[in-house]
């Protein structure tokens, strides 16, 4: 295990577990019947991973995750377990794993990657500005940043290999790539998952203003597989601290883009290094964002 300055963990290596992918934020390692998924505690922003991690991240994303897996009981999900004991080749590794890997179903995953805005920011903001459109959906003119869209957008993009940026595309490319009953099926769980999450947060004082779904196909059916509703794959802003005309304060790593955005660097690999200040106050962004959503202390 690689560990770094700050006590993140940086690479995963399991001796004799054949790695199947590296991430931007995940190693996938098969074990035969089933796979193992390892959140690491790396940070992507902008598409480029960067070279220090965020301790903790890894472990706030999977826990994040398994409770939203419990609450969306009205669709299948990946997970087998998140006890690593109980596979006798990762027992030696337990101790580095537990709490921040599952083990899970052998999906195969959409090409596709299904994204939800109720509210225009980020790439849809920008999109907006210069075409007055997202994901080829014409909006109304007079929209400002940050600002709750008139009806909730299922907006998809291609998912991109690593160093490489993720594209925005229609519904009816969609279509194209994964075919007309398929693309139908991906979205209407995108949207009733977004709504259920959006509704919960909301009592909790939370706003979800975007998040991003991946699903695969197991025994010829549609699961949500991947993360789900964590602070990486979505934006959370605390309601009370909500403005229209900006970038709203965050729970998710919005506080690393923001900083970047302030150096000149041209969002290529490789990323700067993080300074400890900003390491800091990610790590609590991502606390925070734990407690907010389950109402427990990380």
């Amino acid at each position: 295990m690689k560990y770094d300055e700050n006590g993140a963990l940086i690479q995963c290596e399991l001796e004799g577990i054949k790695l199947l992918n590296r991430g931007k934020v995940r190693d996938i390692y098969d074990l035969g019947d089933s796979l193992l998924f390892v959140a690491s505690d790396r940070l992507s922003a902008f598409d480029v991973v960067m070279p220090n991690g965020i301790p903790c991240k890894g472990e706030v994303l999977t826990r994040v995750s398994l409770f939203w897996f419990e609450m969306m009981g009205f669709v299948e999900n990946h997970l087998i377990s998140v006890d690593v004991t109980t596979r006798p080749e990762l027992v030696k590794y337990a101790k580095d794993l537990q709490g921040r890997s599952m083990i899970v179903k052998k999906a195969n995953p959409l090409s596709v990657e299904c994204i939800v805005r109720g509210y225009l920011i980020g790439s849809g903001w920008k999109d907006y500005q210069n075409t007055g459109e997202v994901s080829g959906i014409k909006l109304r003119p007079g929209y400002r940043q940050a600002e709750k869209l008139d009806e909730v957008l299922f907006t998809p993009s291609t998912k991109a290999e690593q160093g490489l940026h993720d594209e925005a595309i229609s519904f009816e490319q969609t279509v194209e790539i994964l075919g007309q009953e398929m693309a139908d099926e991906v979205k209407e769980l995108s949207m009733k998952i977004y709504t259920k999450a959006h509704d919960f947060a909301k009592t909790k004082g939370i706003i979800l203003a975007d998040t991003k779904f991946e699903f695969g196909v197991y025994n010829g059916k549609i699961i949500l597989i991947d993360e789900v509703l964590t602070p990486d794959s979505s934006r959370f802003w605390p309601a009370d601290k909500y403005e229209v005309g900006c970038s709203p304060e965050s729970y998710d790593k919005q506080y690393v883009r923001d900083y970047l955005e302030t150096l000149d660097w041209g969002k290529v690999a490789p990323g700067p290094v993080l300074p400890k200040h900003v390491v800091e106050k990610t790590t609590e962004k991502y606390l925070e964002a734990y407690k907010a959503i389950t109402g427990e202390n990380f």
